[in-house]
């Protein structure tokens, strides 16, 4: 029979397509010649052959023409089960009314790994070998485990279906006043579209953004697939990620609205009034009697952020001291100042 495609695979004469996935999923990843660039030679030897041997048995038509005929008959002249069959296969006539004949030519090991995989080197990538480049980084392994003893895990690995194109990202500024409020920012877009034929148009969208009140920077809103349209590639996400604007009264700290009053010393001794608008445009007054030490922070509570989970919530409102020392006394004023405050 020549090479044996179920000995090379480990699997039995009966194995199903499970089997087959499984069996080639993992000797891929062991012999895959990104991860074995000490005997590369040998790794892209058993690659090709492990590639070779899932693609006669994971094809019902290629599958049975080997059991029958073996190696030497997929890639020779002899009659095939059936006529006709999926693309890897060529079919033709050998005139004057013989018998059709049936060879086979196995694909490139890459572009089988690829289709299973989503790319064609997952694991740093060979130098200009890889159609799709590094998508994974050096912990593919570690992430999935090359055993076969775990099961699950694989995600969108197992996929044989087009690859997805990689997420679009913007960033969304956005004002406190807007976070603080929530808003609705609309987004006009380009993008292609692809028709029954597969010719690709420009179009324009309009996207709807509502911003929640209480979100934090960092927070990302997706649009599933509306990237560009292309064949056999999956439309990108697009991923607007809210950032702040700077604030001329206010910084946010968490869920808390924080805010830095320069006083005089004499205020910052005797007490003072402190007059504020929020960001919803209310005029707050906070008397402090307190005597304002460097450290001093007045806490107003429910005057911060919405919280994003129950925006009837907020967080406080710390309102910080940045105290003025005079440059110098007269001689009067320290003499005052020693009869007034306690030594």
């Amino acid at each position: 029979m020549g090479v044996d495609y179920y000995k090379i695979l480990n699997v039995d004469r009966n194995a199903k397509d499970d089997d087959l996935k499984k069996a080639y999923r993992k000797l891929a990843m062991k012999w895959h010649p990104d991860k074995n660039p000490n005997n590369k030679k040998e790794a892209e030897a058993k690659f090709k052959q492990i590639s070779e041997a899932y693609e006669v048995l994971s094809d019902p038509q290629k599958r049975a023409v080997y059991d029958q005929y073996g190696e030497e008959g997929l890639k020779g002249q002899v009659p095939p089960p059936d006529a006709g069959g999926p693309g890897g296969a060529t079919f033709f006539s050998t005139g004057g009314g013989g018998p059709t004949s049936f060879r086979f030519t196995p694909r490139n090991a890459d572009d089988i790994f690829a289709e299973f995989f989503g790319s064609s080197s997952p694991f740093g990538g060979m130098g200009g070998g890889s159609r799709f480049g590094s998508l994974f980084g050096d912990d593919f392994f570690g992430s999935f485990g090359e055993g076969g003893g775990g099961g699950g895990g694989f995600g969108f690995m197992n996929q044989t279906g087009p690859r997805k194109a990689p997420p679009i990202e913007r960033t969304l500024p956005c004002t406190l006043e807007e976070l603080y409020n929530g808003t609705t920012k609309k987004m006009k877009i380009s993008r292609e579209i692809a028709d029954a034929s597969g010719k690709t148009m420009p179009v324009e969208e309009i996207l709807t953004i509502n911003i929640k009140p209480g979100w934090k920077k960092g927070t990302k809103i997706t649009f599933p697939e509306k990237g560009n349209e292309q064949p056999n590639v999956i439309p990108s996400d697009l991923v607007f990620t809210i950032d702040e604007k700077p604030h001329s009264v206010f910084t946010r700290d968490g869920n808390d609205l924080v805010t830095t009053q320069k006083i005089p010393l004499a205020e910052a001794l005797t007490g003072l009034t402190v007059n504020l608008t929020t960001l919803d445009g209310r005029n707050l007054t906070i008397p402090i009697n307190n005597v304002i030490h460097p450290n001093y922070e007045e806490v107003v509570p429910r005057e911060g952020m919405p919280i994003p989970k129950d925006p009837t919530k907020k967080g406080n409102l710390r309102i910080k001291f940045d105290t003025k020392f005079p440059t110098k006394l007269t001689a009067e004023q320290k003499a005052g100042v020693k009869n007034l405050l306690p030594a």
